[in-house]
């Protein structure tokens, strides 16, 4: 829950927080399990911040472990996104909240910034997890090459380079007061029934919700439709939140006409400064179709209620990849050809997380565009926030506390 209500600057930033608070802190997990975790859910469709907090779950305490941390790393999110959503539909922008959010930004570029370092130093040891991570880099920055490539294309590199690669540590917090080594359920082989028992209870989840919407509304109703087309964009899309609001609002600001293009980036710029996965952009995007087409409900209503879908259709199947998958997992972790391909994965995400902090880096300094001036408030927060993370060592909630404060005293000062 804790971290739920501070996880703050999209994947990048969210297994930052994670990575320092379990591993480097609590030691509850491993480095080396914890990367081995990481590149796993780098492979899914989906949130692969939230899969990584469920797996970890998963590792420490079973199913029951795996359900509490995935469902609470993102139920502060999905209120909060609400709320906001609500503010956004209602009532229009706020001189105080786009202060806040003025003085966010600057913070989530430090928490990236931090986040690429933190990793890089552990996953870039060679100069093969180097190159391709400098690949993956300039891949993405020069042409926009799709995420599902980068990830193949490191994973078939790491492969290769298995011989050369050198054994991952353990690294500090091995032997934390949960260590994932002593857990029976994560060493006990797969079986049949418990597959076939997990897609059963999956299936009766994801119908839970659906039965009530088409008895109620109709097969052919909004809440319906949407529910479905979402269901399809958790298991189809890869590549993280923008690869997947890229696939949404083609189809929802397009053929289904449910929002604008507008209201899409106004959504993405809500998720990537509040708290949770970035991909709960998508549940903006069902309240705003929910708001604009209440079919005789009340927009309130419409809207919460499209959310609310939404945000279930997106998740479920994430708790489902991991149930499934990790045991899997877990018994590969001695084979060196895909410990080699993980730890390519691994020094591409460097690479990843490097370009998103230069996108990150060019919305703050420059908000309005190249042409429009720079933002040397934005600046300066941004290193006062780099300082306060890593050398400094301050906890993430109070610094992003602190940027939300100068924004909106920024805010104030400029009026």
């Amino acid at each position: 829950m804790r971290l739920g209500l501070v996880n703050f600057g999209g994947p990048a930033g969210q297994i930052a927080i994670m990575h320092r608070d379990l591993v480097e802190r609590r030691r509850w997990i491993s480095e080396e399990r914890f990367l081995h975790a990481l590149n796993f859910c780098m492979l899914l469709p989906g949130p692969e911040a939230q899969q990584l907090a469920t797996y970890i779950g998963w590792l420490l305490h079973g199913t029951r472990g795996g359900l509490v941390a995935g469902a609470f790393f993102v139920l502060p999110s999905v209120v909060v996104l609400l709320g906001l959503s609500y503010l956004y539909a209602a009532h229009g922008g706020n001189p105080a909240m786009a202060g806040v959010l003025a003085g966010l930004k600057p913070v989530v570029l430090a928490i990236v910034v931090d986040a690429a370092a933190r990793l890089g130093r552990r996953a870039v040891r060679n100069v093969a997890a180097g190159a391709i991570a400098l690949a993956a880099f300039l891949a993405l920055l020069l042409w926009d090459v799709p995420f599902p490539a980068i990830v193949l294309g490191a994973g078939i590199l790491g492969a290769a380079a298995g011989r050369l690669w050198p054994a991952a540590g353990e690294g500090r917090g091995g032997s934390g007061p949960y260590a994932p080594a002593d857990a029976p359920h994560a060493q006990a082989p797969t079986r049949r029934r418990r597959n076939l028992t997990i897609l059963a209870v999956g299936v009766l989840l994801w119908a839970l919700p659906l039965v009530p919407v088409v008895l109620l509304r109709g097969a052919d109703s909004l809440h319906a439709r949407l529910y479905a087309f979402f269901t399809r964009a958790a298991l189809v899309t890869f590549g993280g939140a923008y690869a997947v609001l890229a696939y949404v609002t083609q189809a929802a600001a397009g053929s289904f006409g449910w929002i604008s293009p507008i209201e899409a980036l106004d959504g993405l710029a809500l998720a990537e400064t509040t708290p949770g996965p970035l991909i709960m952009v998508l549940q903006f995007v069902g309240f705003m179709a929910g708001w604009h087409h209440p079919e005789g409900m009340t927009p309130v209503a419409s809207a919460v209620v499209a959310g609310l879908l939404t945000t279930y259709a997106t998740f479920l199947p994430s708790f489902l990849f991991i149930f499934l998958g990790a045991p899997y997992v877990e018994r590969l972790r001695g084979n060196r050809k895909i410990a080699g391909a993980l730890a390519g994965i691994t020094a591409a995400v460097v690479g990843v997380i490097l370009q998103l902090a230069v996108v990150f880096g060019i919305a703050v300094l420059w908000p309005r565009g190249s042409g429009a001036g720079f933002n040397a408030f934005g600046l300066a927060l941004a290193i006062a926030a780099l300082v306060a993370l890593r050398w400094l060592k301050l906890d993430v909630l109070w610094v992003i506390g602190a940027g939300a404060v100068a924004g909106l005293l920024w805010s104030v000062i400029g009026t």
